[in-house]
């Protein structure tokens, strides 16, 4: 029993560890997947929380995790675990039965499951929860409550501090099929040995009265007593699904230009914004100045989004000077994590990306905008490189006082 306790606590604690991290490292795709789970059960009146929640609700898990796996006040994380349990498990059963949103986002980006694959994980969670629950007495851990508080508290600010980062730039780490580096005609691309949809379809014929289902290989055709009342195509097997498939850029003449842009041996930079209402004056503001820079170098600049051209005139009074294109709103949320975020795109590679808080200011644009994109990621990784180093401090600190399954004297 005590090695079976020991595997399920390290078990659930690394899931939670895991779920928490990569849902904290891009809140503000966690807040996109709560509101969808708020619009499918019609409680948009809750969408002032989905902020908040997408901040506090990974940090919990996180934080659950880390007493789980490293022995941190176990009890108290068994606990978290069991209640966590209690109320995921049937909402996850309910999204299984009726699919409301496709993707529970339990992984984020990073591990996509379906809601039936999501029902199954929480059910072993469950059990795991289940066992460690009746036996949470014979858990301890061999430090001092005040000395367990201290390293919750740690992992707490640390991972806050993650998660912050993440939403006023941009995730440190990307899950999308849209990451810097990544060629978006490649992504595109289906491969010719790929499986591809299988659909059933089924003929309904009528006959004194009764209905009866055929196949496309046993219907009634020589029999004219049977009459044809409709027929019913159902999807069996989804084939092969490249990781980009919905990006489309449209002129608002209805001309696409996506291959123009992709094709382009020059530098194309995207203004991406889902809701051009929504999107930060302060960012808009920015990206004109950028834009002016631009046209100096005869460097293309595109606005890209799900809005109509006149949100621009109504939002800022007069009409937005960087040319104006459409994208599904869906599509742009994926792209970049920012309203609006910009994206340099040259020959179909995306180079960088850039939060608006982090647009390059004009003074930067005169200079070589490539250079400039190197550096830019060659920050990004510095600052990775910082978090793991901060990270990997504090599992040293953890590990020699992991907590350890001992029977209560």
């Amino acid at each position: 029993m005590k090695r079976l306790l020991t595997i399920l606590r390290l078990f659930a604690g690394a899931v939670f560890i895991f779920s928490g991290f990569v849902k904290g490292v891009d809140p503000t795709g966690s807040a996109i997947k709560f509101r969808e789970y708020l619009e499918a059960f019609h409680l948009d009146f809750l969408h002032f929380l989905v902020l908040p929640v997408a901040f506090l609700l990974p940090l919990l898990e996180f934080l659950i995790g880390v007493s789980l796996f490293f022995g941190i006040r176990p009890r108290a994380g068994v606990k978290g675990l069991w209640f966590f349990m209690l109320f995921f498990t049937p909402l996850t059963l309910v999204l299984a039965l009726f699919d409301p949103v496709s993707d529970c986002g339990c992984f984020g980006d990073a591990l996509v499951l379906t809601n039936w694959q999501t029902f199954g994980k929480n059910v072993v969670l469950l059990l795991a929860a289940w066992v460690l629950w009746r036996r949470r007495e014979v858990l301890h851990s061999p430090r001092t409550v005040r000395h367990d508080h201290l390293l919750l508290t740690v992992y707490g600010i640390f991972f806050l501090a993650l998660s912050i980062h993440s939403y006023r730039h941009l995730p440190l780490l990307d899950f999308r099929p849209y990451k810097v580096g990544t060629n978006i005609p490649e992504g595109m691309t289906v491969p010719e040995d790929a499986p591809h949809d299988v659909y059933e379809t089924t003929l309904i014929y009528e006959k004194d009265g009764v209905r009866k289902a055929f196949s496309m290989d046993d219907f009634p055709w020589q029999d004219s007593t049977w009459k044809f009342v409709e027929q019913r195509t159902v999807l069996v097997k989804r084939g092969y699904v490249p990781p980009i498939h919905d990006f489309s850029i449209v002129m608002p003449d209805g001309t696409d230009i996506t291959d123009i842009i992709l094709a382009s041996p020059k530098p194309v930079f995207l203004l991406i914004s889902p809701d051009f209402s929504r999107a930060s004056l302060k960012g808009l503001e920015r990206a004109a100045g950028l834009f002016a820079t631009l046209q100096e170098k005869k460097i293309p600049m595109y606005v890209v989004t799900a809005s109509s051209e006149e949100e621009a005139v109504r939002r800022l009074g007069s009409h937005f000077p960087i040319p104006w294109t459409n994208m599904d709103e869906t599509t742009c949320k994926t792209v970049v994590r920012s309203n609006p975020g910009l994206v340099l795109v040259k020959e179909g590679t995306i180079l960088a990306k850039w939060h608006y808080h982090d647009i390059p200011s004009p003074t930067l644009a005169e200079k070589d905008l490539l250079a400039s994109s190197v550096s830019r990621l060659r920050q990004q990784a510095e600052i990775r490189l910082v978090i793991l180093l901060a990270a990997l401090m504090l599992l040293i600190v953890s590990l020699p006082f992991r907590g350890k399954t001992v029977k209560k004297g």
